[in-house]
């Protein structure tokens, strides 16, 4: 890491954290059994949730190397979750080993892993900032050690924003962390949507909610807002496993999410 490492906060384990319960839905270890409880019973609720959390995985490796080998050369991941290979930056760093990547996370479980996401090219360069990604402005000053701000920068925003509601400053986080950034920065995001399953959708919101978590679904026209003022790259926002796949479909149709890459002017 580069400055000086923040110190890890207590770690609850008797509330689940949305970072814990994907990485559960992932089959990772990393999480506690309050985390497992919550994901079974989402499970219980929608069988494909696990799918869902994997092709939201696949959905961010295929933009960050289609944005890699478009010439981008810096990325700062907000909502990184608790490592999961092959990681962001193993993604951009083979395509491009000079890659610089900022990883942002507000779990201390997170920061606990946090060595995982630091294992880099020596071309190329990883740091953590421990933050909240309701305060762009904290993020932005520490990742300014790292990225420089005057050059392209990839935002990406994978199943973060369905936990903060438009009420809470969803739109001002991502206005104010694109108004930072250079023409030719791009925004990835992904985030649920009860368009094409909304009993289900609603059920799981309501089992998020009774572990304490805010969980928010949108529409397709709500999540193209976030991209208002950026050139959308082709498809367009469309379920996760839309953009641009590399494989069969499985014939199980979209997934509860929406994803999307757009581009600053």
């Amino acid at each position: 890491m580069t400055g000086t490492e923040p110190a890890a906060a207590p770690i609850d384990t008797t509330r689940p954290h949305p970072a814990r319960v994907y990485d559960w839905f992932l089959g990772g270890k990393d999480n506690y059994p309050v985390d497992e409880e919550l994901g079974r019973r989402i499970t219980a609720i929608d069988e494909g949730a696990a799918r869902a959390a994997r092709a939201n995985r696949a959905f961010m490796q295929r933009a960050t190397r289609a944005l890699a080998e478009d010439g981008v050369r810096q990325f700062l991941d907000i909502g990184t979750g608790i490592p999961t290979e092959p990681n962001l930056h193993q993604i951009a760093q083979s395509v491009a080993p000079d890659a610089r990547v900022v990883y942002v996370d507000n779990d201390p479980i997170v920061l606990a892993h946090a060595s995982a996401l630091l294992r880099g090219t020596p071309e190329g360069l990883t740091e953590y900032v421990q933050a909240d990604a309701r305060d762009p402005r904290a993020i932005l000053e520490q990742a300014a050690h790292v990225l420089d701000f005057g050059r392209p920068v990839a935002l990406s925003l994978i199943a973060l924003l369905h936990f903060v509601a438009d009420a809470d400053g969803a739109h001002a986080v991502v206005s104010t962390l694109l108004g930072a950034l250079a023409p030719g920065s791009c925004l990835v995001l992904s985030t649920m949507t009860a368009d094409f399953e909304p009993e289900n959708v609603g059920k799981g919101i309501a089992a998020y909610a009774a572990g304490g978590v805010t969980l928010v679904a949108r529409s397709r026209d709500e999540v193209a807002a976030f991209f208002a003022g950026l050139d959308l790259l082709a498809p367009g926002v469309v379920p996760v496993t839309d953009w641009r796949p590399d494989g069969a479909p499985d014939g199980r149709g979209p997934v509860s999410l929406y994803g999307a890459v757009g581009r600053k002017a």
